[in-house]
């Protein structure tokens, strides 16, 4: 199929779907997808999860129905319950194929950064997106954009990058290219970023989204099946002993952390993704208000931050471990000991002990 003018309408008429997002940014887009001829490559962020998979498999589909030669090359392994993800769309690890990845990238004339809004996080990859060639777009819905793309699609409203997605395309004139396999990617993005809708789920934008995925036919509890109930033993017996062995309880400071360290995960047998949902357990916990996992990985310690009210984990990721987030749900990393990284965590609570209890 080839790629002509028409193809690529701006959105113009229509009421404006991306409040920070000029329709002068959406037209240079469209003119740029319009007049590509080369591959395009869709990148979501290191360690990625169902928002990060499922919106850029949902993208990269709609670019491929537009007839664009499109690749997804993600920076490292994504978790086996999103396995089920790979139509007609080929994912590279960059990790595992670094030669065939650099080799594709060198072809390519536009890269989608999705789901992340800095380079550190995608961590190997760091260097070749910046040495990158052609032009980069960011596409997504975390706050506060470092300026590393030559166009910015930033909409921190959005409870998911998933949910921008579908609008962008939108907002685009691609919406015809949209399909089940792009709808079904699309969904699960937007249902594990918002935890199966238990947050970030109050703008009635989300909805109008979520409608306009099933009317492609997507079976969604077969989804929901897929994602979650679709874990190893191993899995199981590692979250039985997080929970009994490696929960922290602080009732004075309405916060829960769980603690694993590289061991612990290898007594396991940890793969990616065997760790999902963990950050969120202690918060089913009367009166707790924040929460918190740490991992140790080699040589740092990767922290995940939950909170529910108006705590803001991404103020508290920001200002102690390097990284950011959404108001509830942030995360970062720091390069201490998991013991010092634990020590640290505890001696914070004590000042922000005012906000944890105006929380709810």
């Amino acid at each position: 199929m080839t790629v002509g003018q028409n193809s690529y309408l701006c959105n113009s008429k229509k009421e404006r779907l991306l409040k920070n997002t000029d329709n002068e940014i959406i037209g240079a887009i469209s003119d740029l997808l319009a007049q590509n001829s080369s591959p395009i490559v869709v990148v979501p962020h290191s360690n990625p999860d169902g928002d990060a998979i499922g919106s850029a498999y949902g993208l990269a589909v709609v670019l491929k129905n537009a007839g664009h030669e499109v690749k997804i090359i993600s920076p490292n392994d994504y978790p086996g319950f999103l396995s089920w993800l790979n139509g007609d769309i080929e994912i590279f690890n960059y990790q595992k194929m670094r030669k065939t990845s650099v080799n594709y990238l060198e072809r390519c004339g536009i890269m989608f950064c999705v789901d992340f809004n800095d380079i550190n996080r995608t961590d190997e990859m760091e260097s070749a997106i910046a040495s990158f060639g052609g032009t980069k777009i960011m596409v997504d819905h975390h706050p506060y954009p470092t300026a590393f793309c030559h166009y910015t699609v930033s909409e921190p409203e959005y409870s998911s990058s998933a949910e921008l997605v579908y609008d962008f395309v939108v907002s685009l004139g691609l919406e015809q290219f949209l399909n089940h396999e792009a709808a079904e990617a699309l969904y699960t993005g937007i249902m594990t970023d918002t935890g199966s809708f238990s947050h970030n789920t109050s703008r009635p934008n989300l909805y109008k989204v979520l409608s306009a995925l099933m009317a492609y036919g997507i079976d969604t509890e077969s989804i929901h099946g897929r994602v979650y109930h679709n874990f190893s033993v191993d899995r199981l017996r590692l979250m039985g002993y997080s929970l009994l062995e490696k929960m922290v309880v602080l009732p004075e400071y309405r916060t829960g952390y769980i603690s694993l360290s590289r061991d612990e995960l290898k007594k396991y047998n940890f793969v990616p993704g065997d760790t999902e949902g963990f950050v969120n357990i202690p918060l089913s916990i009367n009166q707790i208000v924040f929460s918190a996992l740490f991992i140790e990985k080699d040589g740092y310690v990767k922290v995940s931050l939950r909170s529910k009210g108006n705590f803001p984990a991404n103020a508290f990721s920001s200002e102690h471990f390097n990284g950011g987030g959404h108001l509830n749900a942030a995360g970062g990393e720091i390069k201490l000991s998991l013991q010092e990284t634990l020590e640290r965590f505890t001696q914070l609570l004590p000042d922000y002990l005012h906000l944890l209890n105006n929380a709810d």
